[in-house]
């Protein structure tokens, strides 16, 4: 395999160009060509054919590495090293019109992610690090904020949208978050989320019902910019879990504890 930071900043071009792509697609989209995956759940032309577009290009890059994609235009065929793809994370926002959306693409080796590319497509930010790396934003060193209690802090979530089993534990979380916090923002894009943690815009971030590719590059951003990354019990599965929460390194300790106390 080449260098993993020549490889990242491959992937980086790659990211650009998807972006690229969605914005030119956003100018003439019609919600005609939406399709329902499942409640709530969308998918266009545009996130099939920005993957296939993704999946072309990193096959290039590193022939021997399988799929994580979202839209099912390629699968694992290599039990090492996966690349895990999304090429539109933020779909509703797209169709509609509003930011943000994003492209995230990870690249694991076995269960470690040790690439992670997110590119915030509206605002042309690319957020990425590799395993051992530092974090950076278009070039720029980047690193969770020195907020050092939740009290002081913005909260990013977001909403389930066909998952309601802890609805009822969720809305309890954001009751405490409102009252306690300098606020709650749900964006829409979990990959988006988690580069603002990492960059310090929002202290912390937690989100239950996702998926791997909703995760993978933003986890391991955060994690190079100096942050900490779990479960709800504060474990390792948050790739497979479905669950995950983000934090500066200073509150993770008191925002998790809030969380798993919460969702009991």
């Amino acid at each position: 395999m080449k260098n993993l930071e020549q490889l990242t900043s491959d992937v980086c071009e790659l990211a650009y160009s998807t972006g690229k792509f969605l914005r030119k697609e956003r100018e003439t989209f019609s919600m005609s060509r939406v399709e329902l995956k499942g409640q709530n759940n969308f998918v266009s032309y545009v996130d099939k054919n920005a993957e296939k577009q993704i999946v072309t290009a990193l096959r290039k890059l590193l022939p021997e590495a399988g799929f994580i994609a979202e839209e099912g235009t390629a699968a694992s065929s290599n039990e090492r090293y996966r690349w895990v793809v999304d090429p539109l994370d933020g779909t509703t926002n797209f169709i509609h019109g509003l930011a943000p959306y994003a492209v995230s693409i990870a690249l694991m080796d076995s269960d470690e992610v040790i690439l992670g590319v997110v590119h915030e497509a509206v605002a042309g930010e690319c957020f990425y690090a590799w395993k051992g790396s530092k974090a950076f934003l278009n070039g720029r060193e980047i690193h969770v904020s020195e907020a050092a209690t939740v009290e002081e802090s913005l909260i990013a979530t977001g909403f389930p949208y066909c998952n309601f089993e802890k609805i009822q534990r969720y809305m309890s979380s954001l009751a405490y978050f409102m009252q306690c916090s300098h606020g709650v923002r749900r964006l829409g894009s979990a990959a988006t989320d988690l580069a603002y943690v990492a960059c310090g815009r929002f202290e912390a971030f937690y989100e239950y019902a996702l998926q791997p590719w909703d995760v993978a590059a933003g986890s391991l951003i955060v994690q190079q910019a100096g942050g900490k990354v779990s479960d709800f019990s504060g474990g390792n599965t948050y790739i497979f879990g479905q669950e995950l929460v983000s934090a500066n390194a200073n509150i993770y300790d008191e925002f998790m504890e809030i969380v798993k106390s919460t969702f009991e």
